[in-house]
């Protein structure tokens, strides 16, 4: 495009759809317009030549984020939400339907937290609804309203206003969305083999004993049972257990429509890690050990898991650290949103997985699974969301520095790989208390226009 004045022309390694290379990157109003060779003559009013440890990638689409407003914005909010998902190098967030009070179980719910939303964002905010046994039967009401789907729990979800479905209302919430094709994703634990014995304690390992691997299995069990019988859809959250990788491949051969996720903490931690006590690591599911972990990564290798998200799921400190390392009675939650994508990277490169891969999982296939093909990748005609990542420049973790509303993180003390020097939302930096983000919605496939 010489000749043609452009908002912005980026210089230096990028991240492209087929691999890196060195390459020039221009935008005009917000759009990728073209990229070429670096030296490409592109007339610009502005140009950002990358250093040569740093690397141009795609804005990250985490489709997993609790961020609690409004009605416990003590434990997070979007201004501190969006601020920590954009130094992580993350544009694009969809914001799960509970903790926030009232969650989203109604397109007036849903108004209320665009509204909370719209105040504050400073990157691109979409949500997800809820299906709970009390709005069961009204669910297309709120699909219409432009929820990317519905979240359920089988087990219960640790907040009253949000309880979990049981098996049955499991079948109904499946046979209500298979009407309008809407997608279901999961919170997979089965309560029956949940050891409901368990008494707490500051020992992490009989957390884990307590939500044992079998939980995982028998409710990935009914999800698939479910989507065979209607022909839905759905997806598997937070997939923490190995166990569950032949399921999930045994219905995706069966061409089921299953699509799961993993998350950082079960890529970069380990159980044998966590000392007693430390409830900053207590999630639900747990965090499980180094061979378990292994199985991931070949799992999101093979395709048996499709993309990687942060869940990030805060709360103050006083509940994260109730009891005194009481692992029963803190908050289970990991805060991770501006950290997953350093996580992820610090544990790909230890094992030769290259950054574009990483890129793939958490940017482009999580836009992917949203429905959002305007972003994603870099690529003429998409929107230029983009991060600046020195991908082996290290940071050593202070969570008191996070941009987190509260100061407490599995990851405190962790020396992490890849470091976020800028973020651009559409074309424009990104700056903390400037809230540009758009509010998003579901968009539904154009139907094809018959030939005639």
């Amino acid at each position: 495009m010489p000749g043609d004045a452009l908002d912005l022309v980026i210089r230096g390694r990028v991240v492209l759809p087929d691999g890196e290379r060195v390459a020039a990157v221009a935008v005009a109003n917000g759009t990728i317009v073209a990229v070429g060779p670096a030296d490409a003559l592109f007339d610009a009013r502005d140009e950002r030549l990358l250093a040569p440890d740093e690397v141009l990638i795609p804005g990250l689409v985490d489709t997993h984020v609790h961020v609690n407003e409004p009605g416990r914005t003590e434990w997070e909010g979007f201004a501190t939400a969006t601020a920590a998902a954009a130094a992580g190098g993350v544009t694009t967030i969809v914001d799960m339907p509970l903790n926030s009070i009232p969650p989203t179980l109604s397109p007036e719910a849903l108004d209320v937290k665009r509204a909370a939303a719209e105040r504050s964002a400073v990157v691109d905010v979409g949500f997800w609804g809820g299906a709970v046994p009390g709005n069961l039967g009204r669910l297309r009401a709120l699909h219409e309203a432009g929820v990317f789907g519905f979240k359920c729990f089988l087990a219960p979800s640790g907040v009253d206003e949000f309880p979990h479905l049981d098996r049955p209302q499991l079948d109904a919430a499946l046979d209500e969305l298979a009407e309008f094709d809407g997608l279901l994703i999961v919170h997979a634990e089965d309560p029956d083999a949940l050891h409901h014995g368990y008494r707490g304690g500051r020992g992490y390992a009989g957390y884990v004993a307590s939500r044992p691997d079998a939980a995982e299995v028998a409710a990935v069990e009914h999800v698939v049972e479910g989507v065979r019988r209607t022909g839905g859809r759905a997806h598997v959250l937070h997939v923490s257990s190995a166990q569950v990788l032949p399921v999930l491949r045994a219905a995706k051969a069966e061409g089921l429509r299953i699509t799961a996720e993993t998350c950082p903490h079960y890529l970069a931690l380990d159980s044998a890690d966590v000392p007693d006590g430390a409830t900053r690591f207590k999630c639900a599911p747990p965090i499980r050990d180094a061979r378990n972990q292994d199985l991931l990564w070949e799992a999101l290798d093979d395709g048996t898991i499709d993309l990687v998200v942060t869940d990030h799921s805060p709360s103050t400190v006083e509940l994260k650290t109730a009891g005194d390392g009481d692992f029963g009675l803190a908050w289970g939650g990991i805060a991770g949103l501006q950290l997953g994508l350093a996580a992820v990277w610090t544990q790909a490169a230890r094992r030769g997985v290259p950054l574009e891969r990483v890129v793939g999982w958490m940017a482009s296939a999580t836009a992917r699974f949203a429905g959002l093909d305007d972003r994603g990748s870099i690529a003429p005609g998409l929107r230029a969301d983009l991060a600046v990542l020195a991908p082996d420049a290290e940071l050593l973790v202070d969570a008191a520095r996070l941009e987190h509303r509260n100061p407490v993180s599995a990851y405190d003390g962790a020396r992490l790989r890849g470091v976020v020097r800028e973020t651009w939302l559409a074309g424009v930096p990104v700056a903390r208390g400037v809230p540009r983000g758009e509010l998003l919605a579901r968009r539904d496939p154009v139907p094809a226009v018959p030939v005639p």
